[in-house]
């Protein structure tokens, strides 16, 4: 009984929460201005929120440094979702009740949505770093929704061009594993093949997904191995990648592997171990290692001075600039408000820069010209850029 009736007040106070309006980004005109981070700090991507984590406070610093946005500093918190929809909605209330001036969510799409959805009821800014599902700003209009990552059509159409006309790709193999991102990039690298096929230059030989937070794959291993592709590309995330190329590899499957943007970090190489994980693909935004603006030169001197190292996929760096857009953003509206932030990343981004570079949206918060590499992972663990 006790339980019930705390689910029922846990309820009630939710609900509330996403009424619309009843939270607009306002604050105080003294005092830091208070950004949270919605990230997966435990769960199945707890390696990449944490990484999140660190890049978002490691560009708070810098911008700090600098002296902050309309002589107030930026002070950072986190609330975690989880890696998963359900927490993801809780944390969303969680940063509402806050009473923060902009967000910074999430990491994957089908996490993302459901906070989204939230901050949009109560007029609050919310900037994704690692949620590239074309539906998210396509399906609906939202007017505070923006993202700082590229989206799954362009990854789709990269890969399709360089499986083909790079790598000389007869027999292609794409392997997902049903979430809203992984099957997203699927669909669209099986859409940008259609021309190729049409033409006769190439085939899909396989096509399907595997079950996510399993741990044996060997039946659909056996039949993509049976279907001798040229190349196989799995969009998934790097949890199950790095099984999936071990097991492939032991079942005696040589092509090469390509992952999408969300298989290949340090995690993948340590689960699929230093020699398999050597020669794998990944179809990248380009990594913090290859970026020459002077805020990356900035960034990867403070976090690895912090930390050690340097983030090992692009959405933690994506995270950082989220922080820098939504910071731009109110410099350049001289405002708080969620609508001013909201009508200057729409319009009015003249100047501002993040650590890959200019940020701009589109009408709909897309980030505008965000360019993909082909990858490769060495033998010593390192990323670098494929010479094919």
């Amino acid at each position: 009984m006790r339980k019930s009736v705390s689910l029922l007040l846990i309820c009630i106070l939710a609900a509330a929460l996403i009424l619309p309006g009843c939270s607009k980004g306002t604050d105080t005109t003294t005092g830091p201005i208070k950004v949270a981070l919605q990230a997966p700090i435990t769960g199945d991507y707890a390696y990449e929120g944490q990484m999140a984590k660190q890049s978002v406070e490691v560009a708070a610093e810098l911008i700090n440094k600098a002296g902050g946005v309309l002589g107030r500093k930026v002070e950072i918190t986190v609330v975690d979702d989880g890696s998963n929809p359900k927490d993801s909605a809780i944390a969303a209330q969680k940063a509402v009740s806050m009473g923060v001036t902009a967000v910074i969510a999430s990491y994957g799409s089908s996490v993302t949505e459901p906070a989204i959805d939230i901050y949009e009821k109560n007029k609050l800014v919310a900037v994704g770093y690692g949620c590239t599902a074309i539906r998210l700003t396509m399906d609906k209009q939202r007017t505070y929704f923006f993202r700082t990552c590229g989206r799954d059509d362009a990854q789709g159409l990269f890969f399709a061009k360089y499986a083909v006309e790079t790598m000389g790709a007869k027999r292609i193999a794409i392997m997902h594993d049903n979430s809203t991102f992984a099957k997203g990039v699927a669909e669209q690298a099986d859409l940008a093949l259609k021309p190729y096929v049409d033409a006769g230059t190439c085939e899909i030989v396989y096509y399907d997904a595997i079950t996510p937070g399993e741990k044996d794959f060997s039946a659909a291993v056996t039949k993509l191995r049976n279907t001798k592709p040229d190349i196989w590309y799995y969009t998934g995330y790097y949890t199950e990648a790095g099984l999936l190329i071990r097991q492939a590899r032991d079942a005696g499957l040589t092509c090469p592997f390509v992952g999408g943007n969300a298989a290949i970090n340090d995690d993948f190489i340590k689960i699929a171990g230093a020699s398999v994980a050597a020669g794998a693909l990944m179809t990248q935004e380009p990594l913090i290692s290859d970026i020459t603006t002077d805020i990356a030169e900035q960034f990867r001197t403070l976090y690895k001075e912090k930390y050690g190292n340097i983030p090992s996929s692009p959405w933690p760096v994506y995270a950082a600039d989220a922080l820098y857009a939504i910071v731009g953003a109110i410099r350049n509206a001289g405002s708080t408000e969620s609508d001013a932030i909201a009508s200057a990343m729409h319009t009015n981004m003249a100047g501002v820069e993040g650590v890959t570079g200019s940020i701009e949206f589109s009408d709909r918060g897309d980030r505008l010209n965000v360019p993909y590499k082909m990858y490769e992972v060495t033998a010593d663990g390192k990323y670098v850029v494929h010479q094919s």
